[in-house]
């Protein structure tokens, strides 16, 4: 095995949709992966390979490796020519268990801890060739992430060479062991959010490598080939980068028989402050996510272009290749490392975009106060107003104990003085769900928990997070679930409930609502992220969109397949009902 120094191996994999092509070569990369004893498959810890197709009913060869002096992986396929990896299926196995593992690793490196899959197991089975179809997806069930394959104008698609399409899978089950909740039906929001999230996560996971972006710059309008400098119009125009943020360009154009149409495009889309609130064809959850992947990739190109602003100081000629790269990369990684911190400020039930922009901009915030150099929270804010998402945060309320906001759109902070700690025991309160309920129950009044509802500690999270200064931050994430069913009777007496009916045969209507609780390091909260299981406006819209939910009897663990099979088909685009 290699030594603690050797904390990763390091494997080739495609680091863009294989109908990406510089001078006629898919985009390979060489990267990081967490050290491990692989068994055939490859098999580790936390990622099991299979590679079964169901459709031809083969089982493929499994990868091994073989190990050099020092117990390194030997990657066999580090100076094979690009053209040949796409035909090999051991090299299709090497490819999703490397973006799999990285993806996995990216996640838990921001969070700060180990993170769960969505599904009572510790290793998720991948199979690259499962089926033949142009389709993937997670399940949850099945403990699985399956892709499929198809024949395309030029030949065979696999779904599984596509960066994008691995990594967004790969989100999907990570998401589910986040937040699982976020699959319930609740609002056009929720169900569009596991969507657009992994997309964010795919696209930024590219930009982070930065070979990647030299050999992308190449192909963007003007990007004049392989030379040493960028147009300077990329410092003011954004559509000369909105070529490079597509999903899935092979599938894409396969399916659609369109070269260069991807499965995802909302970059292309020129801002429009009314979709979110008024535009009809923005409500189907796919079409729904995109505002969402529109408004955090608007975000990265100004970034990007804010960190390149000083070399257009007194300048003529183009910008320096190599320094665009860099600062690329690094406004990537940034808001890549945002969107998934955000997660854990986000509350367990009933999200919406605005939720989520709130918890991005209060994640940012706890972990570098100063934000002046970039402003990425300046841009995000404006970025997502541009299609007409406001932040969640609502005033302090001072029943619930809360203060105001140290910046515009972040979640209210608590005061310390209205909270008990009597009897708590702090060290306890960073592993142990029973005496975290023990203070959420003494503090009920002054945190507006319902005491007439059943009160849950789904899980309680210590988080150990780097700032970019290489500061620490500690943290504990708690989330809590509350859950109160009314008789017929008792919706009677609430006005807006009367019309909606009982959702079970004994003529109850289960309400549902919760609070994530954020704790520092010495056992003070400081924030309640909480959609109230009382909030009858909230729960009124959030049962009636389920009722209307044409997939509300699609068991859970075929929603993900359906979802991707009605994107890859667009047949979304006829329907604008909630697909969960």
């Amino acid at each position: 095995m290699p030594t603690t120094a050797d904390a990763t191996h390091t494997l080739r994999i495609i680091a863009q949709d294989p109908a990406v092509r510089v001078k006629g070569e898919i985009l390979t990369a060489t990267v990081p992966v967490p050290a491990e004893k692989l068994w055939r498959g490859p098999w580790g810890h936390r990622v099991q390979v299979i590679d079964y197709d169901a459709t031809s009913g083969v089982l493929y060869e499994p990868l091994t490796y073989a190990t050099d002096g020092k117990g390194r992986l030997v990657d066999p396929f580090t100076h094979r020519p690009p053209a040949t990896l796409i035909a090999d299926p051991r090299f299709h196995q090497q490819n999703v268990y490397a973006i799999v593992m990285r993806t996995l690793s990216h996640f838990e490196r921001v969070l700060g801890r180990r993170i769960s899959w969505g599904f009572s197991g510790h290793q998720v089975k991948v199979s690259p060739h499962a089926f033949k179809d142009p389709n993937a997806f997670y399940s949850e069930r099945d403990h699985g992430l399956f892709f499929g394959y198809f024949t395309g104008p030029k030949g065979r698609v696999f779904s599984c060479l596509s960066h994008d399409v691995v990594v967004h899978e790969t989100t999907h089950a990570l998401l589910d062991g986040l937040r699982e909740r976020f699959t319930d039906p609740s609002s056009p929001d929720q169900a569009a959010f596991h969507e657009g999230f992994a997309d964010v996560v795919a696209v930024l996971s590219v930009f982070e490598l930065p070979g990647t972006i030299g050999r992308l710059l190449s192909l963007a309008p003007g990007g004049n080939g392989s030379g040493e400098r960028v147009p300077r119009k990329f410092l003011s125009d954004e559509p000369f980068v909105r070529g490079l943020l597509g999903v899935a360009e092979e599938l894409g154009a396969a399916i659609y028989g369109i070269p260069g149409r991807s499965l995802r495009a909302s970059y292309a889309t020129k801002p429009d402050p009314t979709a979110y609130s008024h535009k009809a064809d923005w409500q189907e959850p796919h079409r729904r996510g995109e505002l969402l992947v529109a408004a955090m990739l608007g975000a990265f190109v100004r970034v990007w272009q804010a960190r390149l602003k000083p070399l257009g100081v007194g300048g003529l000629g183009g910008l320096d290749r190599d320094r665009v790269v860099e600062e690329g990369a690094a406004a990537a990684e940034h808001l890549l490392n945002i969107a998934i911190r955000g997660i854990d400020y986000t509350p367990p039930v009933h999200l919406t975009f605005g939720d989520y922009l709130s918890a991005i901009l209060t994640a940012d915030r706890e972990i570098q106060p100063d934000d002046r150099k970039y402003e990425y929270r300046r841009l995000l804010r404006e970025s997502f107003a541009a299609w007409g998402i406001q932040p969640g945060a609502r005033p302090p309320d001072k029943k619930r104990s809360e203060t105001a906001p140290l910046e515009p759109g972040l979640w209210c902070p608590l005061d310390p003085t209205r909270l008990t700690y009597d009897g708590v025991h702090h060290e306890a309160m960073r592993r142990d769900p029973d005496e975290v309920f023990r203070f959420l129950w003494q503090n009920r009044d002054a945190l507006q928990l319902s005491a007439e509802a059943f009160t849950e500690v789904l899980s309680v999270r210590p988080c150990r997070r780097l700032a970019p200064d290489g500061a620490p931050l500690h943290e504990t994430v708690v989330e809590a679930r509350q859950l109160l069913e009314l008789s017929s009777k008792e919706q009677q007496k609430l006005k807006g409930l009367r019309a909606l009916g009982a959702d079970d045969d004994d003529g109850y209507l289960t309400l549902t609502g919760g609070g994530t609780f954020i704790f520092d390091d010495f056992g003070g909260l400081k924030y309640h992220i909480h959609n109230a299981v009382d909030n009858i406006a909230l729960q009124a819209q959030r049962i009636a969109h389920s009722l209307a939910s044409p997939l509300r009897s699609v068991p859970v663990s075929r929603r993900f397949a359906e979802l991707h099979r009605l994107r890859a088909s667009d047949q979304h685009l006829l329907t604008p009902a909630d697909r969960w």
